[in-house]
């Protein structure tokens, strides 16, 4: 491929280097005149490993070129990446007046050329940025419809500061942003060479990629750094503790936990996240983010109950009572929380779980069940038919294959609010219902 990278920064310096060590024809873009002199001697421009290496070599076999003329470089490409930068504003906001402005120019570019040519952002945007900037500037200066006349796809890096190099030759996953089929079906062909795990998914998704990623790697940060200082103050190794965390790949270092969905509850999560950061206050240990995964958990559940009450209708059907399905434990179920708070403000509740329902007579929970909370024992039924019947609204509280009827022939003109993720709605099957997932 013919490709053009706006924007020799880490990103674009890297991206250059390595795809033309692939064997593309590649020119490298950017506005000072410093850093594209010092690409056509052979010279990085950053501090990075092996990137020296690999510039001087893709330099002196001639795939590899740097200018500053916009217009040749997007006239000699079938591909653009953009690779500019997104600083962030004093206020925290983000800085994205140099995708605005290269794109402007790309478009003006692209308003002339005759051949189809595909333009990649690889600069890490909030979702919306893609199609409120960069498209609608690339539109707006070439006269010409994104997905059409020219291809637009989003391509976020996951490259390391000081293993960048390695990093784009082992991946942890290559995403597409996919507007036209076209554009992805060339990026995947460019990547497949070093990546068999590639995800094409919307624009929204592949932006909300990055920002997820390195959210979560900044909690991971805080929380092992918050354990260690509670560690510490036991003159325990927090070493050894997380090399032991960190082996779990069942349960902790797994997708299982990262399924959005409702608030945590059950005998256990919460229990134990109170009892550490209640010791962790006892020894003046600020634990700010244990702390407010609490404080998150009920938002969610006030969240939840929002949904409820907008739609403004006060028969309300519950599908699951128990903390997670195929469990009669009640014990701190958010769904419990939630139940109780619309009782208080007065809603007709009915409520069907098969496995609660046994408990009421031999579970282990029938006592729990006796003493706190028999208001909520005397609102269960015994069938789902029975509980659609009496409701305009149903809440799935968790999932049962029971509970898939709201989604097939059982519908009345529920409004179904769905806090599990159904399998039937996960599948698309909706039938055209007036489904509203908590997350999705």
């Amino acid at each position: 491929m013919n490709i053009s990278v706006f924007g020799l920064g880490y990103v674009g310096c890297v991206s250059a280097a390595c795809f033309a060590e692939m064997g593309h024809k590649v020119i490298g873009v950017d506005v000072k005149s410093s850093k594209v002199k010092m690409i056509n001697k052979g010279i990085s421009p950053i501090v990075e490993k092996d990137i020296d290496v690999l510039i001087k070599r893709q330099v002196d076999e001639g795939n590899l070129s740097a200018t500053q003329n916009t217009t040749k470089a997007i006239r000699d490409s079938d591909v653009i990446f953009i690779c500019v930068g997104t600083p962030s504003n004093s206020n925290g906001s983000i800085d994205f007046s140099y995708v605005d402005r290269v794109c402007g120019q790309i478009g003006r570019a692209l308003k002339y050329k005759k051949s189809y040519t595909s333009v990649v952002l690889r600069s890490t945007v909030l979702p919306g940025i893609p199609e409120k900037i960069a498209i609608a500037r690339l539109e707006e200066n070439s006269g010409k419809k994104a997905g059409k006349d020219f291809g637009f796809a989003l391509n976020p890096e996951f490259l390391r500061e000081s293993t960048s190099v390695y990093d784009f030759y082992h991946p942890p996953k290559t995403v597409i942003g996919e507007l036209d089929e076209k554009t992805a079906d060339i990026l995947e062909k460019m990547y497949r060479p070093i990546d068999d795990k590639i995800f094409r998914i919307g624009i929204g998704e592949a932006s909300m990629i990055k920002y997820s990623d390195n959210a979560f790697h900044a909690i991971k940060v805080a929380f092992a750094n918050e354990i260690g200082r509670i560690c510490k103050e036991y003159n325990i190794d927090s070493r050894k503790v997380m090399q032991v965390f960190t082996s779990d790949v069942k349960l902790n270092l797994s997708p299982y936990y990262l399924k959005p969905g409702f608030a945590f509850g059950g005998s256990c999560l919460p229990k134990d996240l109170r009892a550490i950061t209640h010791e962790a206050k006892q020894k003046d240990i600020a634990v700010p983010l244990l702390d407010a995964a609490m404080e998150s958990n009920m938002e969610h559940i006030h969240h939840a109950l929002d949904m409820v009450q907008k739609n403004g209708r006060k028969r309300i059907g519950v599908l699951g009572l128990s903390f997670k399905g195929g469990t009669d434990d009640l014990r701190e179920s958010p769904i419990v929380n939630m139940v109780e708070q619309l009782i208080g403000k007065g809603y007709k509740i009915r409520i069907y779980d098969k496995n609660v329902s046994m408990a009421r007579l031999i579970g282990s929970n029938k006592d729990y069940i006796k003493r706190y909370i028999p208001h909520i024992a005397k609102l269960m039924s015994d069938s789902v038919q029975d509980v659609l019947d009496h409701s305009d609204v149903v809440i799935v509280g968790n999932q049962a294959r029971e509970h898939e009827a709201i989604l097939g022939d059982l519908k009345n003109g529920h409004k179904i609010i769905d806090l599990t993720g159904l399998d039937n709605a996960n599948n698309g099957n909706l039938k055209e219902v007036d489904y509203e997932g908590i997350c999705w």
